[in-house]
């Protein structure tokens, strides 16, 4: 896991993901003017132990892209960290910065995208792109048992790496079964658009990962 980190940090496939995440670096946002931006591919980051993975779109421009991990510095990620916190995944509700503590436990938070894309859209080649780095991911979790996609497009991307037939149909809450071992369960993203207006509550959330865990609990048959 520690070598595929290094080469997805170090990546430069996708030239207009680089050009942005560069430039996004070099602007920064007014209130992170003193800030050193990571600017740069940014890995998956938890427990190589976890049984629960949790799946979102890309690194935000000024929270990942800034930080250096996954849903850290950013509304978004202030909403998914609580909600693994309330469920004893993580050790604590915030995430701020790499330094700040926060250890995950049984739980690994990735992207289908290593780089934060303009307006949050990558293209379908930049998606192509960069698939093999979360195949290579998700193969390294040996004790993977549930795979938590945030949004339609991490959804998409588990699917398309376990070529699962019929494609699912998107929604909050579908549950699809990928292998005897391993179940795909879908959530709405954390994003402030559908915070914001309460199309996924705190409690929507918490149920999400309380049925991964019990899902992660289950006998293997």
């Amino acid at each position: 896991m520690n070598e595929l980190q290094l080469r997805i940090e170090s990546c430069f496939r996708c030239p207009r993901l680089v050009q942005w995440r560069e430039d996004i670096a070099v602007t920064k946002r007014a209130s992170y003017a003193d800030q050193d931006y990571w600017g740069r591919p940014v890995s998956g980051f938890g427990d190589p132990l976890a049984r629960i993975a949790v799946i979102g779109l890309a690194p935000a421009a000024h929270g990942a892209n800034r930080t250096g991990r996954m849903f850290t510095g950013d509304r978004s990620g202030d909403w998914l960290y609580r909600g693994l916190h309330r469920a004893g995944l993580a050790n604590q509700p915030e995430s701020t910065a790499l330094d700040d503590g926060l250890v995950l436990n049984d739980a690994w938070v990735t992207s289908a995208v290593k780089c934060a894309p303009p307006e949050n859209k990558p293209t379908p080649l930049e998606q192509t792109t960069c698939r093999d780095y979360l195949v290579e991911e998700l193969a390294a979790l040996s004790n993977l048992r549930v795979l938590v996609a945030l949004g339609g497009i991490a959804t998409t991307a588990v699917a398309r790496h376990f070529d699962v037939r019929p494609r699912p149909k998107f929604g909050h809450g579908v549950e699809v079964q990928i292998t005897d071992t391993l179940t795909l369960l879908c959530s709405y993203h954390v994003s402030q658009q559908n915070t914001f207006t309460g199309r996924l509550t705190e409690a929507m959330l918490d149920a999400i990962f309380e049925r991964a865990l019990r899902l992660a609990d289950a006998p293997l048959h």
